[in-house]
């Protein structure tokens, strides 16, 4: 099933796929958290697994803080370090109910989680120590860093922009432009915007300035829909990771399918195969020459027999990633 230019993982989480991050300096690394409340780390060029950390709970995300820490939260509401050269963990605190969302931001240095507490919380990676609790309108859903800006997705479609420098106050109070649920959220490497994705096979491109011109730019566009039988069927997209030097995104569905979109001309630059379930998670590298590929079932049918959870690591070229010139 995967070609010359795709491998499978070997030695792969052991339930579903919560999330995949590439390790921001090297290409060499992918963390994966999983439902079988385990961290792995992935030699993804050698592709072995080079050690495994549990937590008591499912785990629901997890980021690098540099090359070395991990940090990873989840369904015991409890925000792990780790260590990976010396395999030591550290409890660097709590939240008040599961953690759903890791991310670290360069700019200010601090690591931020968002969790079904209603909360954000910011931490010192440093000490490690906790920096401030934010409350937010609703559950936390999805979250992200777009240079010292913190874009939160919530329960109840509401997108809130928070300024990581000065926490005092919300910057932006939004509501999503999509009918439905929102699933996830990731920000423009060029930090000019974000994508937003839902339940309902959907993709809202906004932007971060609030003029009006630069408004008139936002757009949404229909994906993840498959007609069967006459009928059309439309799946969740579950995830969104951007190209780090060409600003455009892969999308994952419920459906199986990996697309890469060119938000600028707006058209779809290429859909890969089918995997064998619902992409739970996707992650370019920092050169954006591989994408990690969750192909993991989200028990959107309830308890069934489905395919075996699996990580497809590919190469992607310039041709399928970089914007057409017109």
């Amino acid at each position: 099933m995967t070609g010359s230019n795709e491998y499978k993982l070997n030695q792969g989480p052991e339930d579903g796929i919560s999330a995949v991050k590439f390790s921001p300096s090297t290409a060499q690394f992918l963390l994966v958290s999983s439902w079988d409340c385990t961290v792995r780390l992935y030699d993804v060029g050698g592709n072995t697994m080079r050690m495994k950390y549990q937590h008591t709970a499912p785990v629901l995300d997890c980021a690098f803080y540099d090359p070395t820490h991990s940090w990873s939260g989840g369904l015991d509401a409890q925000l792990k370090m780790h260590d990976l050269n010396t395999d030591q963990d550290t409890i660097v605190g709590t939240h008040d109910a599961a953690i759903r969302c890791v991310e670290y931001c360069p700019e200010v240095n601090v690591m931020v989680t968002g969790s079904w507490d209603r909360s954000v919380r910011l931490w010192d990676p440093r000490t490690p120590c906790n920096a401030g609790t934010f409350t937010q309108p609703d559950k936390v859903y999805t979250l992200s860093v777009a240079g010292d800006r913190l874009i939160v997705g919530t329960a109840g479609r509401r997108v809130l922009v928070w300024d990581l420098r000065n926490m005092g106050y919300v910057q932006q109070r939004r509501e999503s432009s999509l009918k439905y649920q929102t699933r996830c959220i990731r920000a423009f490497p060029n930090k000019q915007g974000y994508v937003l994705s839902s339940i309902e096979g959907r993709v809202a491109v906004e932007y971060l300035d609030p003029s009006q011109e630069v408004q008139k730019k936002k757009y949404a566009f229909k994906c993840h829909r498959l007609k069967e039988e006459g009928i059309e069927h439309v799946y969740p997209v579950n995830a969104i990771s951007f190209h780090s030097v060409h600003n455009t995104f892969a999308t994952g569905g419920s459906d199986g399918f990996v697309n890469i979109w060119d938000p600028f001309n707006k058209k779809r630059l290429c859909q890969f195969h089918r995997y064998p379930t619902s992409i739970a998670s996707l992650a370019f590298n920092n050169d954006g020459t591989m994408l990690a590929i969750a192909a993991s079932y989200m028990f959107e049918k309830g308890d069934i027999s489905h395919p075996e959870d699996a990580i497809f690591i590919r190469q992607v070229t310039d041709a399928e990633t970089k914007p057409k010139s017109t």
